[in-house]
């Protein structure tokens, strides 16, 4: 919105020249976005109290976590709140990836405060039912996919491996499937993750930095040919969206670290979940998406074995799923397990960036 303002006025006020340049409106967005959270955080908290909006733990889960019965829950809002302002503040309101990826970011939210709501009324963990939430996760990114469809590029439904330079196949048609499957495969496996104070925000902290980086090569035509990835004309905006991202889940950060304050939620989880999946499909890293956000595949799979193993053998993989759970009930206090996810997905960044140079 400051871009379509104040631009236009360079010719009498030269300054406001800056406002075209994505890097000035990345940093400011992700400054924004972290002071709204920060500054909002106080509030909602105190809201969520009066509503006796607290968090049910897991009976089955480990002891430790029974003091955390009552933390407020539904603290995404006020990161899904941050994303949006800051975007409209800072992002370019006429790039039709603006408006996919807000939707994207409320739709995933809306399902999710759904079940955040359910589970407050009714005082269980449970909330809305698998099949109903699938329900809604389905619908919000088969919009998103047949959008993208509708305003393809040429790159649309072509799938890239790391460290191929040529698209593997042509998906066609079955990219649409394909890419609800990756929504709302992430969707899950981030709410999946969201189980220990402060570690899913601190994972998709560095994810959000990481494709900050790849939206702003792949929207260069220069930076994308160097490296022989797809150039994406637009797709340098999302750097602002992926910083806003970014500033909103460290503003958040200050009130989940443990002992958390406060909790995101599946308002939270599933929102962050399925930007991230909309991101990976708009800039063709859908693959590599596997590599960034390692720990929440190890998370999901962690769940995915631990019940196809039970259902086969009656006995058990882990301990418990997912798999922070597990590293709990072999002693790990909650702070260990915490951090060292949080290297454990600072390297799996690592690595998945220097694939773009083994093309």
């Amino acid at each position: 919105m400051f871009k379509e303002f104040l631009f236009p006025l360079t010719k009498y006020f030269t300054p406001f020249n800056i406002f075209q340049y994505i890097t000035f409106r990345s940093a400011y967005a992700a400054v924004t976005s972290l002071l709204i959270a920060f500054l909002l955080g106080p509030r909602i908290i105190a809201v969520l109290r009066r509503l006796k909006a607290g968090q049910e733990v897991r009976s089955d889960g480990p002891k430790t976590h029974l003091v955390k019965s009552g933390t407020p829950t539904m603290g995404g809002v006020m990161m899904i709140l941050a994303i949006v302002v800051s975007v409209l503040l800072w992002q370019d309101i006429r790039n039709m990836y603006t408006w996919i990826i807000l939707f994207a970011a409320v739709g995933f939210g809306a399902v999710g405060f759904a079940d955040d709501a359910l589970k407050i009324f009714r005082k269980n963990s449970r909330g809305l039912s698998a099949r109903v939430k699938l329900i809604g996760q389905f619908t919000v990114a088969t919009t998103v996919a047949t959008l993208l469809y509708i305003y393809k590029t040429p790159y649309t439904t072509q799938l890239f491996i790391p460290m191929f330079k040529e698209p593997v196949i042509d998906l066609a048609l079955l990219w649409i499937p394909f890419a609800v499957l990756l929504q709302v495969g992430f969707s899950n496996a981030v709410n999946l993750t969201d189980g220990l104070d402060g570690l899913a925000t601190g994972l998709v902290i560095m994810v959000s930095v990481a494709f900050a980086v790849l939206c702003y090569l792949s929207g260069r035509a220069d930076f994308a040919a160097y490296l022989q990835i797809p150039h994406l004309p637009g797709a340098g905006e999302l750097t602002v969206l992926c910083l806003a991202y970014a500033g909103a889940c460290v503003g958040f950060l200050w009130y989940n670290t443990h002992p958390a304050e406060v909790m995101m939620g599946d308002t939270g989880s599933l929102a962050l979940g399925g930007i991230l999946g909309v991101l990976a499909l708009l800039v063709k890293k859908e693959i590599l998406l596997l590599i960034i956000g390692g720990v929440f595949v190890m998370e999901a799979a962690s769940v995915m074995i631990q019940v196809g193993y039970y259902k086969l053998t009656k006995k058990r993989v882990f301990l418990m799923a997912p798999l922070h759970h597990h590293f709990e009930l072999k002693g790990w206090p909650e702070v260990k397990v915490v951090v060292r996810f949080w290297i454990l997905g600072g390297l799996f960044v690592i690595l998945s960036l220097s694939t773009l140079k083994l093309q």
